[in-house]
């Protein structure tokens, strides 16, 4: 089974983020951020980034881009921060509602406590 990223060359994974493993402490990615493209695709960009803009012009997660690059995870990462550093990305997690109602918090509790 060939999985993404997993047989592509260790040198050309490494030259894709100019030797970089990981990204900063406090980046925003994780794999279910949505990425947004802010600007398109400009002559001289490095054809992963220019891919990435092309397929953020609706919001799309991380682990969707990396399937769709066949690229390590960690590696999308890596240019996903540098996208963002550059302003051309914008990075948002899933809203998720809050359950806020007593109501419902309150039967979800018994039904816990009958089990």
């Amino acid at each position: 089974m060939n999985r993404p990223g997993r047989d592509d060359a260790p040198d050309r994974l490494y030259t894709l983020t100019q030797g970089r493993t990981r990204t900063d402490p406090d980046n925003p990615f994780d794999l279910v951020t949505l990425v947004v493209a802010e600007s398109e695709p400009v002559t001289g960009m490095q054809s992963e980034h220019r891919a990435i803009l092309k397929l953020t012009r609706s919001p799309t997660s991380v682990v969707e881009i990396a399937a769709e690059l066949r690229l390590p995870v960690g590696i999308t990462k890596v240019l996903l921060a540098d996208l963002l550093a550059a302003g051309r990305v914008s990075a948002r997690h899933p809203h998720r509602p809050a359950i806020t109602d007593p109501d419902i918090l309150e039967q979800v509790l018994v039904g816990l406590r009958n089990l």
